[in-house]
């Protein structure tokens, strides 16, 4: 029997083949094509890095900080387009944006909720033009929520949420569009003054005014001690020509609740509301400076909340302090044009 045994010939042959191979790699060609896409590359990773630092005219970066983790879409786009031109410098470079983008939201992709807790809270924006107000205090008695935040109360519905809630939250205070129900007692009740001056508030015909109070503050008696409660709708947002990203009335209540937050000795804190912004945003360092979210600490993915329809950002927000968020979700969608979000909260 003869052994079948590589000719002499083929020794060579993948010489030049392993030739082609590193030629083909180390060409100068690839590393020089697309120095447009390396350039954007770079400046997406540095932009979602620096983010902080980014100059606010018009209000653009903070609306750049509201829709940061959607900045990763940009990273496949820029892929494909390497990719299409065959160039390796931008491959390369794509390697920041992506190392940025997972460390600002890698840990959000995971389930951080554990066992626990020994009050749920839930907070939701019902809509002033909510068609059914009935059918969502339903939807909310049914969640388990021990403490219940509502927003965007109107005075023609307010009346069926207190009908709706009553058997489930003996205990309730509403005062101007935000109100508080709650299954245990509460008590010293007072307002926080941070009014919406949007400018479409001055043009509503008087009848179709919201209330002018947005924000509370309150004490809840719990078996732990006493619980102090926030509940907040911030001013709107709007994208307006020759303004930018206006978000004024908004600004000046998320000043107006981190000053109150930071005057408050209250150990055990927590503070619900819409505040028509991420907290990505720098507009909320007075507020994140002194709470933490119980997403970030408890949730499971991004937990956005509106639009309702298509989620696309989290603006409703469940802060806590002296108090562990043991997990962090949203509730199904009610009439709302918001999600409702909801926390477990142990002591």
């Amino acid at each position: 029997m003869t052994r079948n045994t590589p000719g002499p010939s083929r020794a060579p042959r993948r010489r030049a083949v392993l030739h082609r191979a590193l030629h083909a790699a180390f060409r100068p060609d690839p590393w020089k094509r697309g120095p447009v896409l390396t350039a954007l590359s770079l400046l997406l990773g540095l932009l979602m890095r620096l983010h902080a630092s980014v100059p606010d005219p018009g209000g653009l970066a903070g609306l750049l900080e509201n829709v940061l983790p959607w900045l990763g879409l940009f990273v496949p786009v820029l892929l494909a387009g390497a990719l299409w031109r065959r160039s390796a410098s931008a491959v390369v470079a794509l390697v920041l944006p992506v190392a940025v983008w997972l460390s600002l939201f890698g840990e959000v992709l995971t389930d951080k909720s554990r066992p626990g807790g020994d009050l749920t809270v839930v907070s939701h924006n019902v809509g002033a033009d909510n068609p059914d107000p009935a059918a969502t205090a339903r939807a909310l008695a049914a969640s388990g929520a021990d403490v219940l935040a509502l927003e965007e109360l109107t005075p023609q519905a307010t009346p069926r949420y207190e009908k709706g809630l009553a058997t489930a939250y003996p205990h309730h205070v509403v005062r101007g569009t935000v109100g508080l129900w709650s299954r245990l007692p509460i008590s010293g009740t007072r307002m926080i003054d941070i009014m919406d001056f949007g400018p479409l508030a001055a043009t509503k015909p008087a009848a179709d005014r919201l209330p002018g109070n947005r924000a509370l503050r309150t004490t809840v008696t719990t078996g732990h001690g006493p619980l102090t409660v926030y509940v907040a709708h911030l001013g709107s947002v709007r994208l307006m020509p020759g303004k930018g990203f206006w978000t004024d009335s908004r600004d000046i209540g998320a000043r107006a609740i981190g000053k109150a937050l930071a005057d408050d000795p209250s150990r055990r804190v927590v503070l619900l509301g819409d505040l028509n912004g991420t907290l990505d945003d720098r507009a909320f360092a007075g507020i994140t400076a002194r709470l933490r979210s119980a997403q970030d600490v408890a949730g499971d993915g991004f937990g956005f909340t509106w639009p309702a329809a298509f989620p696309a950002v989290r603006i409703d927000q469940v802060l806590v302090r002296g108090v562990t968020p043991d997990g962090s979700w949203t509730l199904p969608a009610t009439g709302s044009d918001h999600l409702p979000v909801a926390a477990r909260i142990g002591w």
